[in-house]
Formats: structure tokens, sequence, C-alpha cells
């Protein structure tokens, strides 16, 4: 029974891993065709298709390459260097400003704005209305 169980430990399962059916432009909608697994455990490729239906690629990604879960994201609902709402909350107080993006990025993302009054570099989460929250309560 022993020598069994040294033969299952010996050899690690393998584990399936998403990769690119064909070059995929960055800033694409990723679609089951665009797509497939294979039979090989590569280190931070995804592992299911159904997670990255739907997502937009960050960077190009060729053919015949794993999808990384870095290289995708939501659909960007803000451009780079788009002016963006600002919105800060605390407490009581609440300010509403502007600001240009530095980045851009999707709902539920974190990326950085400049406060185009003070010409600060702030950080934010971009809401499902478009308007970035900042401060302690994002």
């Amino acid at each position: 029974m022993w020598r069994f169980l040294l033969i299952l430990l010996a050899f690690p399962a393998l584990a399936d891993s998403v990769v690119a059916t064909r070059t995929i432009r960055a800033h694409s909608l990723l679609s089951a065709e665009d797509m497939t697994l294979v039979a090989m455990d590569i280190p931070q490729a995804l592992t299911d298709t159904t997670a990255a239906i739907g997502q937009e690629t960050r960077v190009a990604i060729y053919a015949g390459k794993p999808i990384l879960l870095e290289q995708i994201g939501p659909s960007a609902i803000i451009e780079r260097n788009q002016i963006v709402p600002l919105s800060y909350s605390a407490g009581g107080l609440s300010i509403l400003t502007e600001g240009r993006a530095l980045v851009r990025g999707g709902v539920g993302e974190t990326i950085e704005v400049m406060n185009l009054t003070s010409r600060t570099k702030v950080a934010g989460l971009i809401g499902p209305d478009g308007v970035l929250r900042v401060g302690p309560s994002f």
C-alpha cells in the first residue's frame, strides 16, 4: 500500500491552462474563440476560459501564449487623459471636483488621476457611474 502512495506523490497532477488561439490586440474583448485550454500547468496562467470571456485585454497576447490574470480586466469606461469627476467623502464632508485620468480603467479598478485644481496625483476607485471615489472611503 505505501508503494502505491509513493507513486501517486511522485507525479504532480497537471492542470489546464488557458492559451490564446490567435494574436489578440490590446483593448480587445475576449470571446470563447480567442482562447483554448491546454493540458499544461503554466504558472500564473488562467485555468478557466469562462473567467476571461467578456474581459478586455490590457496588452497584446500572441497566439499560443498563456493568458495571465494581470493581462486582462473589466472593459474600460475611462480613457487615458479623459476628464473625470472625483468624489471625496469623509464623515459629513463631501467634495466633488474633476481630474485627468492618467491611465485607462474599468469599473472596480483603482487608477491614478491628476486633480485639476491642486495638480496633485491621487488614486481612486472607479464606480459603475464613472465617478472616481477618492479618499478614505473608497
